[in-house]
């Protein structure tokens, strides 16, 4: 089979349906990742804790059979929206350590459909920027160009970054 991390969306969850592998076992891979791609700097905040505990209770869903849309499948949120109890800076020196006390509406609809957050990605800062050089937190790094002359892209090189790093591990 391959790598349950190169799978599509769509395949994860009909993997996940047929339990070929677990929510646990996904996040744990994703997890993995995300921390062999530190140096990219796609990440502000990891959400490493908080993601294994989302992904236990999509194993439950999954088991007693009330799965929702997304159940399951771990994503990078910009960090840029608003997470309840996790800290939400948008690349800025301002806001380095708030952490709201609500959920962006975006955030929300993910959550209310399964999703499993690793964390909160880097950007440029109050995504006003397009080369991603701005982040208070430092650059994100372009894991396609080892002379580092290539900038991730746009205000969400944070996202960017962390999904090339993903589609390019062990080539880099």
């Amino acid at each position: 089979m391959t790598e349950i991390t190169k799978l599509t969306i769509h395949e994860t969850l009909k993997a996940l349906k047929n339990k070929e592998f677990s929510a646990s076992e996904l996040t744990l891979a994703y997890i993995k990742n995300m921390e062999q791609g530190r140096h990219y700097n796609a990440y502000i905040t990891e959400c490493a804790e908080k993601a294994v505990t989302q992904a236990k209770e999509a194993d439950k869903r999954y088991i007693n059979g009330t799965n929702r849309t997304l159940e399951g499948i771990p994503l990078g949120i910009k960090d840029l929206f608003c997470t309840k109890d996790i800290r939400t800076t948008a690349a800025s020196h301002i806001l380095e350590n708030f952490v709201p006390q609500y959920e962006s509406t975006v955030t929300a609809n993910l959550l209310n459909d399964g999703a499993v957050f690793l964390g909160k990605l880097n950007l440029d800062e109050f995504a006003m920027g397009g080369s991603n050089e701005t982040s208070y937190f430092g650059p994100v790094i372009n894991p396609y160009s080892k002379e580092k002359s290539l900038v991730p892209g746009g205000s969400s090189g944070g996202s960017a970054a962390a999904v090339a790093a993903h589609l390019c591990a062990g080539a880099t």
